[in-house]
């Protein structure tokens, strides 16, 4: 982020990086070791996350409530000791 983004580039920078995330995101889901996959998530919404308080701060908000909060763990639903909550009847 050398320059400053005008209004519309960094919309679509962070539409791009939105569509990264989730894409790793669901990679992730069937690959959960994949340390560069895991690495590249990471690189991806950090900067994702820089991008949108910057826009936040020079355009207003992206949203009209507030971040769920960020878990370096948060794709593991159920780690393999627990049920899932299905299996708890």
């Amino acid at each position: 982020m050398n320059k400053m983004l005008d209004k519309q580039e960094l919309e679509r920078k962070i539409q791009e990086l939105t569509f990264s995330a989730v894409e790793l995101n669901l990679f992730l889901d069937t690959h959960p070791n994949d340390a560069q996959a895991l690495q590249d998530y990471q690189y991806v919404i950090n900067t994702l996350q820089q991008l949108k308080d910057l826009y936040n701060q020079n355009y207003g908000p992206l949203l009209n409530f507030g971040y769920a909060s960020v878990n370096d763990n948060y794709w593991n639903w159920v780690s393999e000791e627990e049920k899932w909550p299905w299996e708890n009847v």
